[in-house]
């Protein structure tokens, strides 16, 4: 029998480094929290003086940043999906799913936003193809419809959700296992949370879910809750899906350890600056020494004796601010931004060439994020409209232009493509479907599938 609770060992040797990522994207009160992990002690420094610094501890974080500007600038314009066929109930069900993917309102783009920032954060993002689970077998499609058996949804879980996994010869999930856990509380008046976990098991035909529910006196004992047939069993496929990127596109295992450098080398400059506030004085005599020296207090002083406070000259503080601006560059450079590195407001010395080519890096990387999560989307609706045996042709285009242009512009453009195109029908479709579904973005996709069906009927 299957051990429910296993970690796979790949699990097991990066959950730590999740958990420093996680730290390191969030900022904020979460950072301040864990910064006893992240603020390396100077070598013999007093327990007390270690402790005032993290009282002071502060986190500049360019790293989160970088992440939700990919993310917000990836997902401007939202993609484009086309449902082609004669099954007007298959397109009005994907039309009520792009608008709500989750049963809580999600809206597809929102949804893959978050699988995006969660797959540079940890490498890795998941989706779970699920159905309702119904207490009666529907006789037919029309009364699976009915009782809501038909309407698929996705489940979104981080790489630390995925605890153990296999995979076949093709290099697809043979079988998975989830954790999750929760608190909760089922009545108000209830004086105690509980904490539940949660596993679910999933292989190519079958799935099983289990529970443990913790009480206050001990973590209570692991049931089964549910097993059988998932949504995907015909299909013989896990009804998991994983947005994987490339290790050189995964943004936190690539800054993060400059981000840590910054982080420390960003506090000791601030610590020594405030110690430096707090200038100590220094009495220069030959005899024994007993005065006792305050803002309350006077000294006096032999002819021969001298005064003076200590103060540096400020050398390595120059050194250590110059250190962290080259971090900064760093971290940008390292990310594929490095015209958004440097100092605010400092004017840098670049050609307009050097400005586009370095922006032109930055776009090419975007449309590599872009083509992961087309495929993501084509692979969990092809999924779908396969269980669901819709029989619709799904297209997924977009998220490849990421520059502002006047639609006026994208306009010219079209009519001088068309008019090298000559009388082809089929270009003038698809150009007209491409400007019309760009121009209507934000629209539902019931109106875009109208809108798609006339161009065709009438192009």
């Amino acid at each position: 029998m299957l051990d429910i609770d296993r970690e796979h060992p790949q699990y097991r040797a990066r959950k730590e480094v999740w958990r420093g990522y996680r730290d390191l994207y969030t900022g904020g009160e979460q950072f301040r929290l864990n910064a006893q992990r992240y603020l390396i002690a100077r070598q013999k420094e007093p327990g007390d003086v270690y402790r005032e610094r993290l009282t002071r501890v502060f986190y500049e974080n360019y790293i989160g940043s970088i992440v939700d500007w990919y993310a917000a600038t990836l997902f401007r314009r939202e993609p484009v999906l086309t449902f082609e066929g004669g099954n007007e109930q298959g397109k009005s069900f994907f039309g009520e799913f792009i608008e709500d993917v989750d049963r809580k309102g999600t809206a597809l783009a929102d949804f893959l936003r978050k699988q995006l920032v969660e797959a540079m954060v940890a490498g890795a993002s998941y989706v779970l193809v699920d159905f309702p689970r119904m207490g009666q077998q529907a006789g037919n499609r029309a009364e699976e419809d009915a009782l809501g058996a038909s309407r698929a949804y996705l489940v979104d879980y981080t790489a630390e959700d995925l605890i153990n996994w296999s995979l076949d010869d093709q290099g697809n999930f043979e079988w998975v296992v989830l954790r999750t856990e929760v608190i909760k509380q089922d009545r108000v008046e209830d004086a105690e949370w509980r904490r539940e976990k949660r596993w679910a098991y999933y292989d190519k035909q079958n799935f099983r879910l289990y529970r443990q529910v913790g009480t206050g006196e001990g973590p209570g004992t692991m049931d089964l809750v549910d097993e059988g047939l998932h949504g995907l069993a015909k299909q013989g496929r896990v009804p998991l899906f994983a947005l994987r990127i490339p290790e050189g596109l995964w943004m936190l295992n690539r800054a993060g350890s400059l981000q840590l450098e910054h982080f420390n080398k960003s506090n000791a400059l601030s610590w020594a600056l405030t110690m430096g506030l707090f200038a100590m004085p220094v009495v220069y005599s030959e005899r024994e020494w007993s005065q006792m020296v305050g803002e309350s207090y006077y000294i006096q002083l032999g002819p021969e004796d001298r005064f003076g406070w200590t103060e540096p000259e400020g050398k390595v503080y120059q050194i250590a601010a110059d250190n962290l601006t080259r971090l900064q560059e760093e971290i940008y450079r390292v990310c594929y931004m490095p015209q958004a590195g440097g100092p605010l407001g400092q004017s840098r010395a670049q050609s307009g060439l050097s400005r586009q080519l370095d922006f032109s890096i930055t776009q090419e990387v975007l449309r590599a994020y872009g083509d992961a999560m087309k495929d993501q989307v084509r692979r969990v609706l092809k999924a779908i409209n396969e269980a669901r045996e819709d029989g619709l042709a799904i297209g997924v285009t977009g998220l490849d232009e990421f520059d502002i242009a006047e639609f006026a512009i994208e306009v010219d453009e079209a009519q001088k493509l068309l008019a090298l195109g000559g009388d082809s029908v089929t270009l003038k479709k698809e150009v007209q479907k491409r400007l019309a579904l760009k121009y209507l973005a934000d629209a539902r996709q019931d109106v875009k599938d109208r809108i798609v069906a006339e161009i065709e009927a009438n192009g």
